[in-house]
């Protein structure tokens, strides 16, 4: 039953994966935009760039102070339950 799940799942993403692969297009074109700002001596094309890094930081960033914030808290919980064990297993 479990390998039935696990082969199942294995298909829709090998289908997913290549449903995202553009199938007719071989030519990666920059926007008109884009185009214009790196053919000119401006500081524009500086400017895309750290906007586009900024972009792709943000979602990194804001999981990473998730994924801290439940590490913490999962600790705490964990320290508390020790603690609670070690006053309940000493004699008074």
């Amino acid at each position: 039953m479990q390998t039935a799940i696990r082969r199942f799942i294995l298909i829709i993403a090998i289908f997913t994966a290549f449903g995202a692969l553009p199938l007719g297009e071989s030519l990666a074109t920059a926007c008109p935009n884009c185009k214009a700002a790196n053919e000119s001596d401006t500081l524009k094309p500086k400017a895309y760039m750290y906007s586009i890094l900024f972009m792709i930081g943000m979602p990194a960033t804001i999981f990473a102070g998730f994924s801290v914030s439940f590490w913490r808290m999962n600790r705490q919980a964990q320290l508390q339950q020790e603690l609670v064990a070690a006053n309940e297993s000493t004699p008074d």
